[in-house]
């Protein structure tokens, strides 16, 4: 019988192709953060005419955050800021839910819902209350604390890019995302955040025919290079993502990354919320170099039932971000559901990689 001979090189080439690199990449982390981080608690008084009406629905969202940064200053290191369009400015500025409920705080006495730009808050006329009402008020937040702390761990940012009317009549019909109004996403987080404070698509990449090309060759950057930095995630499927990919393939150009599929040209972060579900298929998507994020809990059931199961999955999934409403006890019913690694931490290596 003939021996195969393989040529040294090529044995050596094999085996470093999948050695772990001498620093650990920025894809080989595990990290908690929160869901709607920007939100507030509805008004007690508007929330009891709500809840009356539809105790099943307001029930999932009777929730509420410290600000972004007291969030980021716990450890937190995965945040979620949903933006609504707003390209004339005071599309916002009245919602209908203050006329619902008389007697309520001032809303907005600085009027800054009355200027042209993006705007944060969870629902339309309902569930308006912001720790950042504009997003603009966001992006220099988000700059202020990293600039004080210039070497932190990097910061995942998933986006909601939220234009849909709601089955009631009379609230108002938010405006739609456009091409254009994605660049104005786009340009206003590189003017007041600063393009050298993001990981962009553009980065990962590099010299890959595809982003999701780079992504399976491991060629994220160091968790050592992006320190002080933050990586957007535009989480949206169906025509806003296409939208948002048009002209850009691969996301060229683009500031966000996608939720896209694996085994399309613009995949490296994607999104599977249910973790108890699709553990196996996380774990498999960690383990060729996407960056998963999944959910620990959702609609203040986990937390109401005090069942960590799910935040049990996502770990060990491996997804590298893990989400909840909950790395604090509740305040709005009883129960002592929070969210933590061991030693009450947000932030280890991912147990996967």
């Amino acid at each position: 019988m003939k021996l195969l001979l393989i040529p040294i090189s090529i044995l050596t080439l094999g085996s470093l192709a999948f050695t772990k690199p001498a620093e650990p990449l920025m894809n080989q982390i595990q990290v908690i953060g929160s869901h709607n981080s920007y939100k507030q608690a509805i008004d007690p008084k508007l929330f009891a005419i709500l809840h009356k009406a539809d105790s099943a629905t307001f029930n999932k969202i009777d929730y509420e955050h410290a600000t972004l940064t007291e969030q980021l200053d716990l450890g937190l290191l995965a945040l979620e800021i949903d933006v609504y369009a707003d390209t004339q400015g005071g599309k916002y500025a009245h919602p209908k839910g203050l006329d619902l409920a008389p007697g309520q705080p001032p809303y907005d006495p600085a009027g800054l819902m009355k200027e042209p730009g993006f705007k944060v808050f969870h629902i339309q006329d309902l569930d308006y209350r912001s720790n950042a009402p504009t997003f603009k008020l966001a992006l220099q937040e988000l700059k202020k604390w990293s600039l004080a702390h210039p070497t932190h761990n990097p910061v995942f940012i998933t986006m909601n890019a939220k234009s849909e009317a709601l089955p009631r009549p009379g609230l108002t019909v938010p405006e739609p995302f456009t091409p254009a109004v994605f660049d104005a996403l786009d340009k206003e987080i590189r003017d007041y955040l600063g393009a050298d404070q993001l990981i962009t698509p553009d980065q990962v990449r590099g010299q890959y025919a595809t982003l999701e090309s780079a992504v399976l060759h491991r060629n994220w950057p160091t968790l050592r290079a992006a320190q002080g930095k933050f990586v957007f995630v535009l989480d949206e499927v169906g025509e806003k993502r296409a939208t948002y990919i048009q002209g850009h393939p691969s996301l060229k150009g683009r500031v966000l990354f996608a939720d896209a599929e694996p085994g399309t040209p613009e995949a490296a972060i994607h999104i599977l919320n249910n973790a108890k579900k699709d553990l196996g298929a996380i774990k498999g998507l960690v383990q060729k170099g996407y960056i998963i994020r999944t959910r620990a809990d959702s609609d203040t059931q986990e937390a109401r039932r005090n069942d960590k199961s799910s935040f049990e999955a996502a770990m060990q999934s491996g997804a590298q971000i893990i989400s909840t409403d909950y790395y604090r006890p509740s305040t709005h019913f009883k129960s002592d559901y929070a969210i933590s690694f061991p030693g009450g931490r947000y932030f280890r290596p991912d147990p996967v990689l």
